[in-house]
């Protein structure tokens, strides 16, 4: 039980952490636990303004043709064509809404992109959670963030590229979707000791930090050449720029 306390307060810790070091990492647009699912919105929401964009240019030439055929749309034109475009903007600005991936979707998509629409998937669960995991959702957002940008250039049918897929689009919204589907009276009741809140908490925090692990094996590569390219400069070049700083 002292060992489940002390896990307990080290995560809720590392979800405070996280959190402050959230509000001071910019490129995230409110309500987005990550940027890659911050960029799928403003991608939805530039398609939404072309389209309305468009909408409105439809009707002012329709307006313009019909007054040249007319001689002239007059008043009433006029108000039909105003009633047409705010209509066009009010209907672009609300559909299409953008679309949520299911979880049976979210293992089956591409490495590259499964960051970002899983990130959107959680911020869909989240209001659902409870707060110590509503904190550790948004701290795996920023690890997934991290994550993201090793399997940019990982090849999808690497080993690591399929663990990855399982770990981010089959455990974590499995666990997730498990937890929502027990009725919100019952998950405060303990079971065996923990209620399904702890069990939650405690499985995300468990996740949180094989997400960072991950991320940590992947980078390994390009930390390690690093090092090898800092090595070569200091025994090629490393003379010269001493001698250079020492004369200016």
């Amino acid at each position: 039980m002292a060992g489940e306390s002390h896990q307990h307060q080290q995560i809720m810790r590392a979800a405070s952490t996280s959190l402050v070091n959230n509000r001071d990492f910019g490129g995230r647009r409110a309500g987005s636990i990550g940027r890659r699912s911050a960029a799928i919105k403003r991608d939805h929401l530039f398609r939404k303004l072309v389209r309305a964009m468009l909408a409105l240019g439809g009707v002012v030439i329709a307006a313009t043709v019909a007054g040249l055929v007319l001689d002239g749309i007059g008043w009433t034109g006029i108000i039909v064509t105003m009633l047409a475009m705010i209509g066009a903007v009010a209907f672009f600005s609300t559909f299409p809404r953008i679309k949520v991936p299911t979880i049976e979707s979210l293992g089956t998509g591409d490495t590259k992109s499964l960051v970002g629409r899983t990130e959107l998937w959680l911020e869909r669960q989240r209001p659902a959670l409870p707060a110590p995991a509503i904190q550790l959702v948004d701290q795996i957002g920023g690890q997934l963030d991290a994550l993201g940008l090793q399997l940019d250039g990982l090849d999808g049918n690497t080993p690591a590229a399929r663990d990855v897929r399982k770990l981010v689009g089959e455990t974590l919204p499995n666990l997730v979707s498990t937890y929502t589907s027990i009725p919100r009276h019952l998950r405060s009741e303990a079971q065996a000791g923990r209620t399904p809140d702890q069990q939650l908490t405690e499985s995300l925090g468990k996740i949180s930090t094989e997400i960072d692990s991950v991320t940590r094996q992947l980078a390994a590569g390009a930390i390690d050449n690093l090092a090898i390219q800092t090595r070569y400069l200091d025994y090629k070049y490393g003379d010269g720029l001493e001698a250079g700083e020492k004369q200016g």
